[in-house]
Parts: structure tokens; sequence; C-alpha cells
């Protein structure tokens, strides 16, 4: 990802930005050509002068360290999903962050979509009324065993901290933070390594319950095709359905409830009306989170994502995978020491882990 960043920057397709610098142990730090300065430490490079804002985007565990290291320099500073692969780490790095004139984002590039803007402009408008139900099915996230192979720390417990939730499923985690609210509970069944040679979660059925007493299904998986994005959600004013990048809802002419205590006959349901939802274009995805850290800089725009909220998907993952461990209900906010010692006994454990080849 950090290539792809680093193109479109020099490309001239974020305004106000300019690619100064590129850090990586590994791989060509000459191809961006004249100008564009090279290091082997990522460390070395915000302590040089030569950048004034960084993008990380390194395997998960490096994010919290890198994160620190770039706030703790004076940068500006955005960071890739997720912030940290557990809460406890997510703390650390979000308290980090001391200076408020440093912007510091979270790439959660979804949230630029067109069709998710219009969702949650229903939803805290109050125009779908009271949320009761949430359902999204989404296994479009296929992936095959030659997608594991291609890093050793892909899909370990030491290396990636988790599977489809912390690499795939960020992004529909901080949706279901950003349209929903937190819940309080979380129920979840994550199968290891169902469809593929790997240690981690490939497979996921969540069951969520909410303050104001709706609940939520959430389930993904790396294993199935074709696959399914399907989010439906049942409210006061009907149901409404995002699927095939369309908003349709089946709006109630009265709010359900009222319906349901008014109604005088037994088999009977509230009328309804058929409204597809407008929405026009697609966002900009990458580009447009870079470019509006840039203009946050720059302009003090109001930030899309901002990286103090990245914490919210973590604890969702955190959670899922830990009711998981204990076979049990998590309740939430999630303890995140707590769930960091069970990470490091998963880790421990691990044939896959350095420690223990």
């Amino acid at each position: 990802m950090g290539t792809g960043h680093a193109r479109q920057i020099h490309s001239g397709n974020v305004p106000g930005a300019t690619l100064n610098a590129v850090a990586d142990p590994f791989s060509d730090i000459t191809k961006f050509g004249e100008g564009v300065k090279g290091f082997r430490s990522a460390e070395e490079m915000m302590t040089s002068g030569e950048i004034d804002a960084v993008i990380i985007a390194t395997p998960h565990y490096s994010h919290t360290t890198l994160g620190i290291a770039a706030l703790e320099a004076g940068l500006h500073v955005l960071v890739e999903k997720p912030i940290s692969v557990h809460k406890a780490d997510a703390e650390r790095l979000i308290a980090a962050h001391k200076n408020p004139k440093q912007v510091f984002a979270a790439m959660f590039n979804v949230r630029t979509e067109p069709v998710f803007q219009k969702l949650r402009e229903l939803i805290t408008t109050g125009e779908l009324g009271e949320i009761r139900r949430i359902n999204w099915i989404v296994t479009t996230w296929f992936r095959t065993d030659a997608y594991y192979r291609s890093g050793g720390w892909r899909a370990t417990w030491e290396g990636e901290g988790g599977g489809v939730l912390l690499n795939q499923c960020p992004h529909n985690l901080d949706l279901l933070y950003w349209l929903f609210g937190m819940p309080s509970s979380v129920r979840a069944f994550c199968r290891l390594g169902h469809y593929h040679d790997i240690e981690v979660e490939d497979d996921v059925t969540a069951y969520l319950e909410y303050p104001n007493g709706a609940n939520g299904v959430f389930i993904t998986t790396t294993g199935e095709a074709p696959g399914t994005n399907r989010l439906e959600i049942a409210a006061e004013r009907g149901r409404i359905v995002l699927e095939g990048g369309k908003l349709d809802w089946t709006r109630t002419v009265v709010p359900v409830s009222e319906f349901c205590r008014n109604a005088k006959t037994p088999f009977t349901s509230p009328e309804v009306w058929n409204v597809e939802i407008p929405v026009r274009g697609g966002g900009e995805q990458h580009r447009g989170i870079m470019k509006n850290f840039v203009n946050a800089i720059l302009n003090d725009e109001p930030l899309i994502a901002p990286a103090a909220e990245g914490i919210y998907s973590v604890e969702l993952a955190n959670a899922m995978l830990s009711s998981q461990f204990l076979d049990a209900k998590v309740e939430l906010p999630l303890d995140g020491a707590h769930y960091q010692r069970l990470l490091e006994e998963k880790i421990a454990a691990s044939p896959r882990s350095k420690k223990n080849q």
C-alpha cells in the first residue's frame, strides 16, 4: 500500500503534497527517481528534517511503534488500517498525540464513499428512526493460499495479529462503529484456518448487542466465492438494504412501533413506500483520505477519519477474537490489557512464531 500511496503523491494526484522521501528496509528505495530521498530506517527518515508529514503503511504491529515515533518527532501522521493490532497498543498510540496542531489521521478510505455517507446521514438525522437490527454479510474478501504465502508475516499471530478481522475487515468494522456506534457486547465464532493453512481466523460469525436493545449479525470470510456484500438494517421507519452500491429503502408510512400499538386487527402490517435513495458517483478512496489529510494540515479542514476513532475497529476485532478464545460473550468496553495477554499466549504457543522455530 505504501508504494501506491507514494505514487499518487509523486504523480501530483494529491494537491499540496510533495513526495520528499521514502523509507523501506527491504525494497528499492530509489524507484521514484531523483529528488526523492531513500532511507533504510523509518526512524532516520522521520528525524532527518526532510519531511513534515508521513504515511505509515507497514506490517500491523509497527503501526504503533512507528506512529509514536512520528508523533514524537513532531510530524503530521496518516496511519494505515488497523491503527494497531490490539486495543492496548491503540491506546498507547493515541496517547502519544499530545499536540493538537499535529494532524493525526487514519486510512479509513471507505468513509469517502457517497453511499455510506448517505446512509450515515439517514441514521444520524433520525430519518430511519431507532435501529432495531443490523445484518451485514461481507464475504467478498476471498483470498488464495498463494496470497497467504506472499509474506512471512501474513496470517500469523506474531506477524499480523489476526486474519480476516485484522487485515480485510478493519474497513467494515470501522463502518459498523461509524454508522451504528459501539455494541455493548459481542459473542463471536471465529474458525481458525478453516479454509486455508493458516493459524488465524478466516471465517467469522458474530452476534452484537447494542445499548438500545438492537442486535446485529456480522459475517465474513476469506474462503467463499462468489461472495456477498449486503448490509440490511431494520429500523422504526422500515428496512434499508445496501447492496451493489445501491440503497433501497422500504419505508413505512408510520413508525413500526406506533403501528404495532394502534392496529385494530391481528394480521396486518404497515403500509410502505419503496424508495431508491439516489447516490451519485464513487468516493476517492485512498486519494480522498490523503487529500483530506493534506487539507487538514494546510487549511484546517475537518478530518474524515481521525486516527483516534481507529481504536473502535481494533476493539471490535479484539472482542470477536476474545469471544472465540474464551468461548463466551464479551462485554464492551474491552479490557485491552487482558486481550493483549490472550494474544501473547497465542504467539507463545504458535509453531509459526520466530521464537519457536
